[in-house]
């Protein structure tokens, strides 16, 4: 209803899994890689889980976007089934053809083992993916497993990704599960979105459904974290709510207010009305083909109404506690208060405010923050550089990389960064990201450096960014398979010092190179897509030469 008002090409805030609606926060990178990681193995069981709504499901369907032609897949969406009705259903899914008159369980085994052999001498590998997994019955889930016995001298003949509820976990870790749990050759828990990632996902679903223009304000994002508890499913309702109240009072953004109502609809479970807007879009709806005007007073009258809510307590979900730092372990015996100490010993010294310094103009504010990014990069800038401070960097053997995002994208680069803030006056200003720990940054603020907390930052920062890199002689916007040009061979020599594979160095992109670059995404939380574009490009230049300016200390990072 709201998609022709805003200009959109299509709903940003559906709930059906779209791959390319996915927004790929470090959690969701990381649970994509142990699914292309698992069925690149030799087959066995992986296993995805997480809280409902976290995306789990459009995290396997953006794998099956990656997969090669030789794979036959099976999905099955409800497995509330017996077992001899599971190898049915799997017989059905694969067109596997049962000659038994009156088939049981060994006539479906037996005629799913005799396919997946011929399909393993024809070079093709099957993959069972099975969702909503935690409603499986335990005597299914032990099939399951006889079903990875089905292998050649050299692999397994089927491989089985398991997604589900935390609920899967927890029946896999019972005694009597045991030997399925061994079965399980690689597995991830998919956890909620951080405060900062909320901002860089609402943006980055509006961008996808072709937002020209700002409809969600970034000052709202913790409001709506702290409602959510950054459940993306929990998000996407809450913000389709917001923009459908957002075009009934004829707007262009989302206020406060409006942000509140629908958090009530959504969040509120409990309130005695719970779709207020169907009734006044419904009201407009009939009034406007009945061709009174949009004056009417019983319109403006529920609009009002709708507006100034009654002051009741807003239920408001409490924030989850913060997300660990990715790939950090805590041993089994940690208290809660050695991890507090931990975290002082990270993240040691007193917090400063965001504020810009009243005692300096604004205007300086970008001068300033570019004349500190040059610094880190080791450029001498004096005065006012003709053309721009980006063409400034391109006399240097520099380029500037201009991005929206958010703290986990400005974590994979690990460059310092030029960024945009916004003061609690509302008036904004440029300032340099040089260090990132676990729950602080170090920003250089007119010159002045202070340490603040991650949420500070999040709340005034517009996600937008540029950071400083080196391009090779040759690189254009990006390096793609079958491209030829003197960019290939600095490719193939900085490859050869990531993945140690020696190289002929060639001047051409060609496949080998190609899945060298995927594995080399893959490993570091990129798109697996093959092309070198400045972000793939950043990270390998970083990883074979890793001397330069780095936001993360290396103790850490």
């Amino acid at each position: 209803m709201y998609k022709d008002y805003f200009r959109l090409g299509e709903m940003p805030f559906s709930i059906v899994p779209d791959p390319r609606f996915l927004f790929m926060s470090n959690r969701h990178r990381e649970a994509l890689a142990h699914l292309l990681y698992g069925i690149q193995g030799e087959g066995g069981i992986v296993l995805l889980t997480g809280e409902v709504g976290t995306g789990k499901t459009t995290i396997c369907r953006s794998m099956l976007e990656q997969l090669p032609d030789n794979i036959d897949i099976a999905f099955i969406l409800n497995p509330l089934m017996s077992a001899e009705e599971l190898l049915q259903t799997i017989c059905e899914e694969y067109h596997i053809a049962v000659t038994a008159e009156r088939p049981g369980i060994k006539a479906y085994v037996d005629a799913i083992h005799h396919w997946l052999l011929e399909a393993n001498a024809r070079d093709r590998r099957a993959i069972l993916i099975i969702d909503e997994a935690q409603n499986l019955n335990p005597l299914v889930l032990e099939q399951l497993r006889l079903l990875t016995n089905l292998e050649t001298n050299s692999r397994k003949l089927m491989q089985i990704i398991l997604i589900g509820q935390p609920e899967l976990q927890e029946m896999l870790s019972r005694p009597e599960m045991r030997q399925v749990a061994q079965r399980v050759i690689a597995r991830y828990h998919l956890t909620q979105l951080a405060p900062e990632e909320v901002r860089a996902y609402v943006g980055h679903r509006l961008r996808v459904s072709g937002a020209a223009q700002v409809i969600f304000p970034d000052a709202l994002c913790k409001k709506l974290h702290q409602a959510t508890g950054g459940v993306p499913r929990l998000i996407n309702l809450v913000c389709d709510r917001a923009l459908l109240g957002t075009y009934v009072q004829a707007r262009q953004q989302v206020n406060a207010a409006t942000l509140r109502q629908a958090i009530r609809e959504v969040i509120a479970a409990h309130q005695p009305s719970r779709h207020p807007w169907r009734t006044i879009v419904a009201t407009v709806l009939v009034i406007g083909l009945a061709g009174i005007a949009a004056t009417t007073p019983p319109v403006n009258e529920a609009i009002s109404a709708w507006l100034a809510p009654p002051p009741i307590p807003e239920p408001v979900a409490p924030p989850p506690p913060p997300a660990e730092p990715p790939k950090t372990e805590v041993p089994p015996q940690a208290t809660a208060s050695s991890l507090a100490a931990n975290q002082s010993k990270s993240d040691a010294g007193p917090l400063k405010s965001i504020d810009w310094p009243e005692r300096m103009a604004r205007t300086e504010s970008e001068r300033l923050a570019f004349q500190a990014l040059f610094d880190r990069n080791g450029i001498n800038a004096l005065g006012s550089p003709r053309g721009g401070n980006c063409r400034l960097a391109e006399t240097q053997g520099l380029r500037c990389y201009a991005a929206r995002g958010g703290i986990t994208d400005l974590r994979l680069l690990d460059h310092p960064a030029l960024i945009r803030l916004t003061d609690a006056s509302r008036r904004d200003y440029a300032a340099t990201l040089v260090a990132l720990e676990p729950h602080t940054a170090t920003l250089l603020i007119g010159g002045e450096e202070r340490r603040v907390a991650l949420a500070d930052l999040a709340d005034a920062w517009s996600g937008n960014f540029i950071v400083l890199w080196k391009a090779p002689a040759g690189f254009g916007e990006q390096l793609a398979p079958g491209q030829h040009g003197p960019a290939i061979p600095w490719l193939r020599q900085v490859m050869s010092k990531v993945d140690g594979i020696a190289d002929n160095g060639s001047d051409v992109f060609d496949p080998e190179l190609a899945r060298r670059v995927r594995a080399f995404q893959l490993a570091e939380g990129i798109r697996p897509d093959g092309y070198v574009g400045p972000v793939t490009a950043i990270r390998i230049s970083a990883r074979s030469t890793p001397a330069g300016p780095r936001l993360i200390n290396q103790r850490e990072g």
